[in-house]
């Protein structure tokens, strides 16, 4: 039948693109639904865009203080149109490159919302007004509503902001990172609400830009998510660069005027300040995309917002699945990637890896960037284990002076007992290329006999990783 495939994904995004292209490479005839936009939130208002901003951001950083290195560069500026456009080029042009690779690997794209009606049928109807209408016209050769069948269902519909009751984003005075994203001109002042991984990139961003930028955190730190040690270090380099950041503070209140926004901003001892801006960003996480897809009347278990699933993304109902930030955390592209290459080789009969969540590596894309694998010190230390730590700081390494990026540490722990490299933790220039060595060792069960012996090249950012390892083991070179 023309309208029954082996397998249908709901969202195109990193997981539901990479999953239908690899379930296409198993000979499974695959179908995606997407109302929106290939590519999915990450290429078109997340990673991407952003990364690209965070580019322009940096460029501009350096050509301000151009006499650091010898050159001069005066007069220099900015058109915010022209960044928020070049920003969007790129964008686009991904996004017509996972058309082509859908294209190419014969996976057919459903354009329309999807509900799925039982397990094996999907309904597809017109796209309603979606959040953010499709920057690019709709494929050519797609198909549209319908009613289509599947042995294999799989949700990636991934997430958007979550709202505090009170707060909710206006699209004017009050911004989630789509509107963050594309401002029509450069706001003198910004309070961000949140010091995740979205709300710090933004903080950047905008400070780079001259923005006056005030972060406010509702935890004791910064990036919380990352080693105290870290945290501790961003928070430092963060103000130096001019961002004020509260943390254990909330923000309580939102009052709005022509001029912008009034924060009422509460302490971890109940004092009010208030904060006066232009505008407001709230980056105070996700929640998955769960509603209207026919999940409740199916009796899919979810939990706080998310689909549960097992280890290879089997949800309680047979023949229906979930990925991705749908799927609940790490609500990360490369997390969702592999997640679904695990379950649609697990629906071909292959036998798949599981995951191991602790080996995720985790990216900020600040100034300066923070990158990390497995567990915290505190988290290993909690878990039991002797430890061994080793730092070493950029000012150590000479490409970094070379460079001029001498500020930042990299950081790694380890079992005493057995040599496991249990984390890695960074903070600097470019340590989110870096990680990956980390992880690729974590995943060969390295130790720190193997590291030790391993040739870095020199010059080269990769040697303090080198001399982090020797550092815990009581040789470092050049410290």
């Amino acid at each position: 039948m023309a309208n029954s495939y082996d397998v249908i994904i709901i969202g195109s995004g990193p997981g539901g693109y990479v999953t239908a292209i690899r379930a296409a490479q198993l000979g499974l005839k695959t179908a995606i639904i997407e109302r929106e936009h290939l590519g999915g939130i990450c290429l078109n208002w997340g990673c991407i865009p952003t990364k690209a901003l965070l580019r322009t951001a940096e460029i501009y950083h350096y050509m301000q203080h151009a006499k650091d290195y010898g050159l001069s560069a005066d007069n220099v500026s900015f058109d915010p149109s022209a960044v928020v456009k070049r920003s969007r080029g790129v964008s686009a042009q991904l996004n017509g490159g996972v058309g082509h690779l859908l294209k190419k690997n014969k996976v057919d794209v459903i354009w329309g919302e999807a509900k799925i009606k039982s397990a094996g049928e999907v309904v597809v109807s017109k796209p309603g007004k979606a959040a953010v209408q499709p920057q690019n016209a709709i494929p050519k050769n797609t198909l549209g509503e319908g009613t289509y069948k599947a042995k294999h269902i799989i949700v990636a519909t991934g997430a958007r902001p979550r709202v505090i009751p009170g707060i909710e984003p206006d699209g004017d005075k009050i911004w989630t990172y789509f509107e963050a994203m594309v401002p029509e001109e450069m706001p003198k002042s910004i309070v961000v609400m949140g010091s995740g991984a979205i709300g710090i990139e933004f903080a950047s961003f905008y400070n780079a830009m001259g923005v006056d930028v005030t972060v406010v955190e509702l935890m004791d730190r910064v990036v919380p998510v990352e080693d105290e040690e870290i945290s501790a270090i961003a928070q430092k380099r963060f103000e130096k660069l001019g961002i004020k950041i509260l943390t254990g503070s909330k923000v309580t209140k939102v009052d709005k005027s022509k001029k912008g926004i009034t924060a009422h901003v509460e302490d971890a001892k109940g004092k009010t300040q208030k904060i006066e801006a232009e505008k407001l960003i709230s980056a105070i996480g996700v929640v998955g995309n769960i509603e209207s897809l026919g999940l409740e009347e199916l009796g899919v278990k979810t939990d706080r917002g998310c689909v549960v699933i097992d280890e290879v993304s089997n949800t309680n109902i047979k023949g229906i699945y979930a990925i991705g930030d749908v799927a609940g955390p790490p609500m990360l592209a490369h997390k969702a990637e592999h997640e679904g290459v695990i379950c649609v080789e697990a629906i071909a009969g292959k036998h798949p890896h599981v995951m191991d969540k602790k080996k995720i590596p985790g990216c900020t894309y600040c100034h300066p960037q923070i990158a990390s694998v497995g567990l915290t010190e505190a988290q290993a230390k909690e878990a039991g284990y002797d430890l061994k730590v080793g730092r070493f700081p950029f000012m150590g390494n000479g490409k970094a002076i070379a460079l001029g990026e001498p500020e930042g540490l990299i950081k790694t722990i380890f079992d005493k007992k057995t040599g496991q490299l249990l984390g890695a933790h960074m903070i600097g220039h470019e340590v989110t290329e870096l990680i990956q060595g980390y992880v690729v060792a974590m995943n060969l069960e390295t130790t720190e006999e193997d590291l030790i012996h391993a040739v870095f090249p020199h010059p080269t950012l990769s040697e303090m990783m080198h001399e982090s390892v020797l550092d815990a083991y009581d040789r470092v070179v050049h410290m």
